[in-house]
């Protein structure tokens, strides 16, 4: 089955542009486009696409808005937001990936980081420009160290937790810990459990913040 996708910018050839490269797959089909970000909200709501792809700067609503009221800590059905921009400021990429973003990708990555970005949200895992990623780590690091869960964390959920902050997929930490992929998955819904998050992009945030990984 394909995977579909709602893009959200207010720019209508950088619409077409990404609509291009996405249903140039044979997996990612664009079912919806919204010019802003209202629209964009009342679309996703409406249609459930697998993924969103949404710019920052908009009308009405900009991108962390909009991932807020989609993806984030109160939504009650959320939703698989990417922000995606040509800008690379720490306050634009802290805030969609604290909104709950599944992924950061600028507009001169490449359509197949972009790709990328839409597989992994699908998957349930995450993908940040690479540019960019250096940057948010000093960023969340630099913050005073988190406290722990309520519940520990096991030593294999620790493990697992240590790879998914390195940026390695389900399928890579399945490989290097020798176990199977759906161990994985479930190792890591139980540390989201434990940790009261929703995404492994939060998980990430409090393994840097917690002095998990270093």
């Amino acid at each position: 089955m394909s995977i579909t996708v709602l893009l959200a910018d207010d720019q209508p050839m950088i619409r077409g542009c990404l609509r291009l490269i996405l249903e140039d797959q044979p997996d990612i089909r664009v079912i919806a486009e919204a010019g802003d970000g209202a629209e964009a909200v009342a679309m996703a709501r409406r249609l459930r696409p697998d993924v969103c792809l949404v710019d920052v700067q908009m009308p009405r609503l900009d991108g962390i808005e909009v991932t807020a009221a989609l993806a984030g800590p109160d939504t009650r059905d959320p939703l698989r937001v990417i922000v995606v921009t040509t800008f690379d400021l720490d306050e634009y990429v802290y805030g969609a990936l604290r909104g709950g973003a599944a992924g950061f990708v600028l507009k001169d990555a490449g359509p197949e980081l972009l790709v990328e970005a839409v597989r992994a949200a699908h998957a349930g895992d995450a993908l940040i420009s690479p540019s960019i990623t250096l940057r948010l780590l000093r960023h969340v690091t630099a913050a005073a160290p988190r406290p722990a869960p309520g519940q520990p964390l096991s030593e294999r959920e620790s493990e697992v937790v240590r790879a998914v902050a390195r940026g390695r997929t389900n399928q890579e930490i399945a490989t290097e810990l020798c176990i199977s992929l759906s161990t994985v998955k479930g190792h890591v819904s139980s540390v989201m459990t434990k940790l009261g998050m929703r995404n492994r992009v939060e998980v990430v945030a409090w393994a840097w913040e917690s002095r998990l990984v270093r």
